[in-house]
């Protein structure tokens, strides 16, 4: 399970253009844990991977997914931002809460 969950933190990370460093700070960590946890190599706390899916705009079972189209989806919430601040992450974050809830409530509405 590791593995799935750390390649997909890396996958989000990159799709993000977000450094290990910078995902490290936002989530109070040093960049060689969360290295470790892209690797599969240390297993993340649930506090520490609501936090990430937090920041890359995704439900916190999409770093389980295995389905390339459930992780796709997952995606629409990205885009590419170079010299971000922890403040400018956090609202990015807090962006993508607010895009995820609509998208949410549109499939709710079309069912």
């Amino acid at each position: 399970m590791n593995a799935i969950v750390g390649n997909n933190l890396k996958r989000l990370r990159k799709f993000n253009n977000f450094s290990q460093e910078q995902v490290a700070s936002f989530l109070g960590i040093n960049r060689s844990t969360y290295s470790n946890y892209e690797l599969g190599e240390r297993e993340a706390s649930f506090e520490i991977l609501e936090e990430a899916s937090h920041l890359y705009g995704c439900d916190l079972y999409v770093l389980f997914e295995e389905s390339e189209e459930v992780f796709n989806e997952a995606l629409v919430c990205t885009f590419r931002v170079d010299n971000l601040s922890n403040s400018d992450l956090q609202e990015i974050a807090n962006f993508k809460d607010i895009v995820k809830s609509y998208l949410k409530i549109s499939r709710l509405l079309e069912s």
